[in-house]
């Protein structure tokens, strides 16, 4: 099972909506500054939620984003089923029954993925929004603002590094 980039965005943005969630509709541009994700790509990881009824929009001066059932009631897996699709590394456990029946050679192998399968999907199932806020900080903790901007200009700092390490690699240099 593989989270995709988008994956981890949809549920940092869901644990932000958790940490919020008796605070009413979150605007996109807060979740994206909060969570440090492109507004425009969370914008359409919002709608696919909404699509899926586990967030709503709220609309007017106080509108945005909440989620739409209670955090103990959205299961992790759910997110990363509609982001990211079936949580096998091939298809979905059907399927890997199918070919631990029909592949005698290899059934083995299947065996293994179904059970790593199996133990993924049942850790990822009984885990709900609101036992990943209960793991991290504080509810409703928010970094101060010397903290978010300390935190801002250490990615800054990271990321010129990285741009400047990349041309070394590009033209094979280095050591």
């Amino acid at each position: 099972m593989k989270v995709s980039q988008k994956g981890l965005y949809a549920l940092q943005a869901m644990m932000m909506l958790t940490r919020r969630y008796t605070q009413g509709a979150i605007r996109i541009r807060d979740i994206a500054y909060e969570e440090n994700l492109p507004e425009k790509f969370l914008e359409l990881i919002l709608l696919e939620l909404k699509n899926a009824r586990i967030v709503e929009s709220v609309r007017g001066a106080k509108g945005g984003y909440r989620l739409r059932r209670t955090p103990s009631e959205i299961r992790v897996s759910e997110i990363i089923r509609l982001i990211d699709g079936p949580l096998a590394p091939f298809g979905d456990a059907d399927q890997l029954r199918t070919l631990i029946d029909r592949d005698a050679h290899h059934r083995a192998l299947y065996q293994v993925f179904l059970a790593v399968r199996d133990a993924a999907a049942g850790i990822l199932e009984n885990t709900t929004l609101a036992d990943l806020i209960s793991r991290g900080p504080a509810a409703g903790s928010r970094p101060s603002t010397r903290e978010r901007k300390r935190t801002d200009r250490r990615i800054a700092k990271e990321k010129k590094a990285e741009l400047s390490v990349l041309p070394m690699l590009a033209r094979g240099g280095g050591a």
